[in-house]
């Protein structure tokens, strides 16, 4: 397929699990792929060299969210990359898809905790589209990483949950103020997905069992089935879509 073609395309977080799968999904749709790390390199560059293996076009770049400066060291890393694939420093597809979660019940919380959870989860996404605007070309797409926890009560992780809320809200504005310029703004929320994040969830049979039974399917879900509406958002066809909120939990909870 080459619905992409000619397109470029950041995927925040991409060396495992969804922001992999993302990765993977829209390289094969045609597009460059910057596949961004914050800590492990080789994760990063085996979804990089899985994408070359299919015949796409993807590299990887690091920048730690937590850390100071990390909107100018991803800028700078982003388009260093870019430089040394001969593409240019503008781009058209954003996938904010990093995030950290563990924050625990209320009774565990500590600011150090809540501080990290929404540097990453919240302040980097926000910051990157800002200083990402005049690199982000008219038309372009922007995919916000969201989860069900904004629409179910989670309290074993109170904090995530409102860093999540927080990227809804956000979803929601960016939208209205893009508009003009052709850029959508979309939310996508998966459920349990079968990932590195909540592997513990998964640590029996029995557990895996409860957590497939969540959904109407009577499966858990894989990095690919968020990947797959991701792509089709990202894609001309949702030209006409911006400012949601799409529930990608396999009907979760109904």
């Amino acid at each position: 397929m080459s619905v992409l073609a000619g397109r470029t395309a950041i995927v925040t977080g991409a060396s495992r699990g969804i922001g992999r799968g993302i990765a993977q999904r829209l390289a094969r749709d045609g597009a460059l792929v910057a596949v961004h790390y914050g800590r492990d390199e080789a994760a990063a560059r085996e979804t990089v060299k899985s994408i070359e293996e299919e015949g796409g076009r993807a590299f990887p770049f690091r920048a730690k969210f937590e850390a100071p400066g990390a909107v100018d060291t991803f800028y700078a890393a982003l388009e260093g990359g870019l430089a040394e694939q001969g593409a240019r420093p503008e781009f058209d597809i954003l996938v904010n898809n990093a995030g950290a979660s563990g924050s625990g019940r209320i009774h565990d919380l500590t600011p150090e905790v809540f501080d990290r959870l929404f540097a990453i989860n919240v302040k980097a996404p926000l910051f990157l589209i800002q200083r990402g605007l005049d690199r982000l070309r008219d038309g372009g797409r922007i995919v916000n990483v969201s989860s069900a926890a904004t629409k179910h009560a989670f309290p074993d992780s109170v904090t995530y949950a409102m860093t999540k809320g927080a990227v809804d809200t956000m979803t929601l504005a960016l939208a209205k103020e893009l508009g003009p310029r052709g850029i959508t703004v979309n939310a996508v929320a998966p459920g349990y997905i079968a990932t590195d994040m909540n592997a513990r969830r998964r640590a029996t049979p029995e557990a895996s069992a409860a957590l497939a039974a969540l959904s109407v399917f009577g499966r858990i879900g894989t990095p690919a089935d968020v990947a797959d509406v991701v792509g089709f958002l990202v894609s001309d066809d949702a030209r006409w879509i911006t400012g949601q909120y799409v529930d990608v939990t396999g009907g979760s909870a109904l």
